[in-house]
């Protein structure tokens, strides 16, 4: 099967843009990093807001660089600079770029939907081979590989603790028999199973329609992209990039990359003052204009 995507005009809407402004505080002649650059929007909007400052942004995901980085360089010149690799390899990549501090770290947890919806294997509504690699270049194992090797046990413990899927062990164990007759290539084989042994749509804790395969692709997209470890690397490397008074300013999109975060501030006291004893979340006019923002937490932490 060819793995065929239907490029529809998707734009990606930065969530929570004029709190990130507000507790990153950008100032005259200072440096900061975007750790996850995708469609350019916080980048832009910081480089906006102080005209003087610059930007490190960074992406693992070589076709976002090369669709939306262009014309922002073009624009902001040496203001900006785009390096491609993964946060969790911030030593590295600063290295490469000859950068030892800043004053400032912002990271956006969140899949944006361009790439939910434009690369292989992430959603369930494009018939496409059962990818879900972020970065390619960087990765070997694709969703198919984990689904079509693992044990039944071993799926269900993904299915659960990345999906707080409640079905996990019912549904691990028939994708377990049905691999028997039929190796998984396509999103639409693994959400037709589901779909065929769970509710056609279930009810969240919002009172929400949800697909009955979101838990399990969102499970096996945070175990391929080693998402959850990512975030905890990162921070825990972000300490040593920060000068006095930088801020860390995170935002996530469950609660388990939201846990993360939460944990590590508290856990990390002596180097951070905790900005935000509770997470900041969009403005109901923002979730109105982007749905996308309701589950947003942006925490913020400065360095002591």
């Amino acid at each position: 099967m060819e793995n065929k995507i239907q490029k529809t005009q998707i734009q990606h809407k930065p969530v929570l843009i004029d709190e990130v402004l507000e507790y990153l505080d950008p100032q005259p002649n200072k440096l900061y990093i975007d750790a996850t650059f995708g469609g350019g929007g916080h980048t832009t909007a910081i480089l906006e807001k102080e005209p003087t400052c610059k930007v490190i942004a960074l992406d693992w995901d070589k076709e976002t660089i090369e669709k939306n980085a262009p014309a922002l360089i073009e624009k902001y010149g040496d203001r900006l600079k785009v390096l491609w690799g993964n946060f969790a390899h911030l030593p590295r990549l600063l290295d490469k770029a000859k950068i030892k501090k800043v004053d400032g770290i912002l990271a956006d947890f969140g899949t944006s939907q361009v790439q939910i919806h434009q690369k292989a294997g992430f959603s369930f509504n494009q018939d496409t081979l059962l990818d879900m690699r972020m970065s390619p270049a960087h990765q070997y194992f694709k969703a198919s590989d984990i689904v079509n090797r693992y044990k039944a046990k071993e799926l269900a413990k993904i299915f659960f603790e990345y999906g707080e899927e409640k079905n996990s062990r019912k549904i691990a164990y028939a994708i377990e028999e049905q691999r028997k007759i039929e190796k998984f290539k396509t999103t639409r084989q693994l959400a037709e199973l589901i779909e065929s042994i769970t509710p056609r749509y279930k009810i969240d804790r919002k009172k929400r329609r949800i697909h009955p395969a979101t838990k399990v692709f969102q499970a096996l997209r945070i175990f391929v992209n080693k998402e959850l470890e990512n975030i905890e690397e990162f921070l825990k490397l972000s300490i040593n990039f920060l000068n006095k008074d930088a801020k860390l300013v995170c935002i996530s999109f469950h609660s388990l990359e939201d846990r993360i975060v939460k944990v590590f501030f508290r856990q990390k006291k002596d180097v951070f003052k905790i900005i935000t004893p509770k997470p900041i979340t969009a403005s109901e006019k923002e979730v109105l204009l982007n749905p996308s923002s309701r589950s947003a937490k942006l925490r913020v932490a400065k360095k002591i």
